[in-house]
């Protein structure tokens, strides 16, 4: 297993600066997810790791050894670093079987035929395609070949794995195959992951820790969990979820207690102790929020169900898909969708009754769009946590 420390990392191309100031921590045997759209320095980030890029700024360190250090021209080189690396692309040799292609590298290390042997079938193994041994890389699957290169990556027993999209080529069905697939592995391997993709599914699927990036920068480092249900600011919002998260326009004044929300889906009010103490609102002056809420957590009612923060709302479209419906709702002019689980299906205009919950709420600050108040994320039915 490998710790690696990325600090005040800076790269350019030219006068395109396509790191600036990268400050990152990938813990020893954690799965880190480098999670962005294309061109924010995601897969930058990755070669720099593996020594395919060398950085004009910073440093990084493997388990406490320094592996780069750009302002004393210091570049360890990419095969000593005890990693290896699998491409979006297999990769692999035509002209070879699939149990060559996992020994080739072995045999470049001149280990043994009996050990050669064993390492290659136990990675085979450990990805399900041991019964394809003999056969060559026409012969397989786009996502057998995947797993031959991961198996190639994984028998040599590396510190580090660095996966760069690896399941973009995939369709959707073998794409939740090799997830699962590649989630049982970080278990049984306990190997560190470092793992580039623009799929939130796939980072909030498989990652114990997520970095999202956006223009060269990271703008936050979390689980899963907390990135899912409070993303750090608008644009972290709106990239991760789907559908999208619901952003409802509002008003608030602060007075260093309570934050008071004026918005057309309800007025709210929320104590300091629930708020991102270092992204304070304006003290005693209404400013612009923005009401995050995510489809999922909307709760719609035929009848009036008698809940203190009901809101009563019509049905602009309704989108039954089997095991989830989409329902696009109008209150006060705006509109804004729910998601509601199970074959579900509304009359168009048919007026419903709908439950706001304030602590599953994000409220950000509209003029810098950061994070002012937390949400509660809900584990299991009727409890917030």
């Amino acid at each position: 297993m490998s710790r690696i420390v990325l600090s005040h990392i800076d790269k350019f191309y030219g006068d395109s600066h396509v790191l600036k100031d990268i400050n990152l921590e990938i813990e020893d045997g954690s799965f880190m997810t480098l999670l962005g759209p294309s061109g924010c320095g995601k897969t930058t980030t990755l070669r720099v790791i593996s020594g395919l890029e060398k950085p004009q700024g910073g440093v990084l360190t493997m388990d406490d050894r320094t592996i780069i250090d750009a302002d004393k021209a210091f570049f360890e080189e990419p095969s000593k670093r005890g990693l290896n690396l699998v491409f979006q692309s297999y990769a692999l040799w035509p002209h070879m079987t699939v149990f060559e292609n996992v020994a080739f590298g072995l045999k470049i290390k001149k280990m043994k035929k009996e050990e050669i042997e064993t390492t290659v079938m136990k990675s085979l193994e450990t990805m399900r395609i041991a019964e394809y041994r003999d056969r060559y890389p026409s012969e397989l699957s786009g996502g057998q070949q995947q797993r031959v290169a991961i198996a190639r990556a994984i028998a040599s027993s590396p510190k580090l794995l660095l996966l760069d999209e690896p399941l973009s080529n995939l369709d959707a069905r073998l794409r939740i195959d090799m997830r699962a697939e590649l989630k049982r592995l970080h278990k049984e391997t306990g190997t560190t992951i470092v793992y580039v993709t623009h799929d939130q599914v796939e980072a909030l699927t498989m990652s114990t820790k997520i970095a999202l990036f956006k223009k060269g920068e990271i703008s936050q480092v979390a689980t899963p969990l907390e990135i899912y249900t409070n993303p750090i600011d608008l644009e972290a919002a709106d990239f991760i979820g789907n559908p999208r998260i619901n952003f409802i326009d509002g008003k608030a004044t602060f007075d260093g207690e309570t934050l008071k929300i004026k918005s057309p889906i309800g007025d709210y009010e929320f104590g300091k102790e629930k708020m991102k103490l270092d992204e304070e609102a304006p003290l005693n002056q209404e400013f612009d929020v923005v009401i995050g809420l995510r489809p999922e957590l909307v709760d719609i009612y035929t009848e009036d169900p008698q809940h203190k923060n009901t809101i009563t709302a019509e049905v602009y479209a309704s989108q039954p898909a089997g095991s989830e419906s989409l329902v696009t709702l109008t209150v006060n002019g705006i509109e804004f969708l729910a998601k509601q689980i199970g074959l579900v299906d509304y009359d168009m205009n048919q007026k419903v009754w709908v439950v706001m919950h304030p602590s599953r709420m994000n409220v950000y600050n509209k003029t810098t769009g950061r994070l002012i108040k937390y949400a509660k994320v809900k584990h299991k039915a009727g409890s917030d946590v």
